[in-house]
């Protein structure tokens, strides 16, 4: 009865447009009252604050202001000139300069809806005077922005992290970026083939930019990911002091550097990001509550057992949890499903000795796939709401780079090495 109720006050409160956040924790506490005694009902408030107070998830408030003042100073402008340097004049140019640009700030903020709202600001209306469709190119900034789950650094996968006894952040930053360039990959490719069968950017500028110029007012945005990156992988500073540093060096080069922030900005800046933030962490909190219920009313075993009996087999048993991850992408955002599926998955994962950095890996890569699948993609909202076209006029474009992404995730089950040679390369324990 407990477990039926958990399960059902929390889909009921989604399907009536309840806040995630809500939904968890009505769930969680409806569930504890029905099937625990009072002393465990006295747990709630307890466990809820358990589930932030961790030091690691200092992280995510920092990336995230990180992401937040990279956008405001003005970085994301001059990695767009600098990325029409290297692709130049071509059908399909400027929409590959999406990709890239939106590849290049998710090693900034880490957060595809921020990357997405970034991006499109800056692109649309270029894209737009060059010839694209308003739906082609919301499409293709929405799925590109996807990629901020997988490259580091990614608030998923700090998630992810905490929640999965044994993995190693750095290792997990490591094992994101290959993949996550194989995810740009499988939007170009698409997006290149779309652009020139029907006519898109005819219009673009025939003058490149020139290259080096163009470097070196980019080199500031540039040496962000560098700094996190070499920071991690030389021991100077642990992933929760390299926000810290990336939160510094954001506020040098908006303030100092490329001068486009004022104090008043800098209010702006912290203000915004506190309340991203604090969402977040509200979300993370009665989640925390959500998944002490379901462990300690057994559902989560339950449920596991049952998926365990589908099929004995390892690659079967994992299609399943895919297509289950991916119907999750449509409808929740990434941390809220790293969050409820866990306590679910890390059980399947042990009995069948998946690799958990390969899993996280995999994870992400299916969250990023929902992110753009209609009819609830967050990245797809942003976009489509700042080119002012409706979700389903993008649909057709979706598809194609819903299948493209899919290939790239399929590559990645069938070749782990994709995800965990750089890791292992590293030195890092996977």
């Amino acid at each position: 009865m407990a477990t039926l109720l958990l399960i059902g006050v929390f889909v009921a409160l989604l399907l009536i447009g309840a806040p995630i956040a809500v939904s968890l924790g009505l769930a969680g506490a409806a569930a504890v009252a029905v099937g625990l005694d009072l002393n465990s009902v006295g747990m709630i408030g307890t466990n809820a604050y358990a589930s932030i107070a961790k030091y690691p998830l200092i992280a995510i408030p920092l990336f995230v202001l990180t992401g937040m003042v990279f956008d405001r100073s003005g970085v994301a402008g001059r990695l767009v000139v600098f990325a029409q340097a290297i692709v130049g004049p071509r059908r399909g140019g400027l929409a590959v300069v999406a990709t890239l640009v939106c590849m290049l700030m998710g090693g900034m903020s880490g957060s595809g809806p921020a990357d997405a709202a970034a991006v499109a600001t800056i692109m649309i209306p270029s894209m737009m005077r060059a010839g694209y469709p308003r739906e082609f190119s919301a499409s293709v900034i929405a799925a590109s922005a996807s990629t901020a789950i997988l490259i580091p650094p990614s608030i998923a996968l700090i998630v992810y992290s905490i929640l999965v006894p044994g993995t190693d952040l750095r290792a997990l930053f490591a094992a994101g970026v290959l993949p996550g360039v194989l995810a740009g990959v499988a939007i170009i490719l698409p997006t290149l083939l779309l652009s020139r069968r029907h006519d898109f950017g005819a219009a673009e500028e025939q003058q490149r930019p020139a290259f080096w110029p163009s470097l070196r007012d980019a080199v500031p945005g540039l040496l962000a990911p560098v700094i996190i990156l070499g920071g991690l992988r030389s021991g100077l500073f642990t992933p929760t002091e390299a926000a810290s540093v990336a939160v510094a060096y954001g506020f040098l080069v908006g303030l100092l550097v490329y001068r486009n922030m004022g104090w008043a900005d800098v209010w702006k800046v912290l203000a915004d990001s506190a309340e991203t933030s604090a969402v977040i962490m509200v979300i993370i909190s009665l989640a925390g509550l959500f998944a002490w219920a379901g462990s300690t009313l057994g559902a989560f075993d339950q449920a596991a057992q049952a998926i365990l009996a589908v099929s004995g087999s390892g690659l079967v048993v994992l299609i399943l949890v895919m297509i289950l991850l991916l119907f999750a992408g449509m409808v929740l955002d990434g941390v809220s499903i790293y969050l409820i599926t866990l306590p679910l998955l890390v059980p399947i994962a042990a009995a069948f000795h998946w690799n958990l950095t390969w899993f996280g890996v995999l994870m992400a890569m299916n969250i990023a796939i929902g992110q753009f699948t209609p009819p609830v993609a967050v990245n797809l909202m942003v976009t489509a709401r700042i080119s002012r076209v409706p979700m389903e006029a993008t649909v057709p474009w979706v598809l194609w780079l819903v299948l493209s992404m899919a290939t790239a995730m399929l590559l990645v089950i069938l070749f782990p090495e994709i995800a965990l040679w750089l890791p292992r390369l590293l030195g890092y324990r996977v």
